[in-house]
C-alpha cells in the first residue's frame, strides 16, 4: 500500500471518480488533496504516453508518488476518433457539450456506433518507478445524449442499454474503462 499519493488531474469530475475506486483498491492509504502543479500539454501520441507526462509532472511538482489517467473514446466508424485527442476534439479549451455536440455530427446517419472508452493509468513514484494499467469498456454512441451524472461522452456512450451518465456513480465504478485501469493496477501490487 502506498501510504501518501496525488491524483494527478485538474478535472474534479476525474478526481471524484479515481477517489471512489481507489477507496475500494486499498492501493493507497492516504490520497493527498489540495496539491498545485503547472499544467501539463498532453503531447503525446498514445494514452500512456499522456498519463505518463502527467504522472512524472505531478510528481516532480510534489514529491509524491502520482496516479495519472489518459482516456480516449475509440469510435469504430470514425477510424479509432477521437482517442487521445478526445478531450480535444471539437478544440482546444471546450466545453464537453462542444465535443458531444460533434461526436454527434460526425456520427449522424452512421448505423456502425460501436465504440469503447480505453484509459491508461500511470503511477509514477519519486525515485523514479512507473508501472502502467489499461482499462477498456466496449458500447456504442447513442443517438442523443441520455442522463444527467457522469462528464464528458458519458451521455452519449451506452454500455448493457444505459449510459454512462445515465448510472450512479457506484455503477459507472463497478464496470468502467478507469475502474478497470485503476483495478488492474492495483493487482499488479498483489491486491
Amino acid at each position: 500500500m502506498i501510504p501518501r499519493l496525488a491524483v494527478a488531474s485538474k478535472n474534479p469530475d476525474k478526481v471524484r471518480e479515481i477517489e471512489e475506486v481507489l477507496s475500494s483498491t486499498g492501493l493507497a492509504s492516504d490520497i493527498v488533496r489540495g496539491l498545485d502543479w503547472p499544467d501539463v500539454e498532453e503531447t503525446g501520441e498514445t494514452l500512456e504516453e499522456n498519463a505518463l507526462l502527467k504522472g512524472r509532472a505531478v510528481t516532480e511538482a510534489t514529491g509524491l508518488p502520482a496516479l495519472a489517467d489518459d482516456t480516449g473514446l475509440e469510435v469504430d466508424a470514425l477510424g479509432g476518433r477521437p482517442g487521445v485527442r478526445s478531450s480535444r476534439f471539437a478544440g482546444q479549451e471546450v466545453s464537453y457539450a462542444e465535443n458531444v455536440g460533434l461526436l454527434l455530427e460526425k456520427m449522424a446517419g452512421v448505423e456502425d456506433r460501436t465504440a469503447r472508452f480505453r484509459t491508461v493509468v500511470a503511477l509514477v513514484f519519486p525515485d523514479g518507478a512507473e508501472v502502467t494499467a489499461e482499462g477498456i469498456v466496449e458500447g456504442s454512441i447513442t443517438a442523443a445524449p441520455r442522463g444527467r451524472n457522469g462528464f464528458g461522452y458519458d451521455p452519449v456512450f451506452e454500455v448493457e442499454g444505459r449510459t454512462l451518465a445515465e448510472m450512479t456513480l457506484d455503477e459507472k465504478s463497478r464496470l468502467s474503462h478507469r475502474a478497470r485501469a485503476i483495478r488492474a493496477l492495483a493487482r499488479a501490487f498483489g491486491l
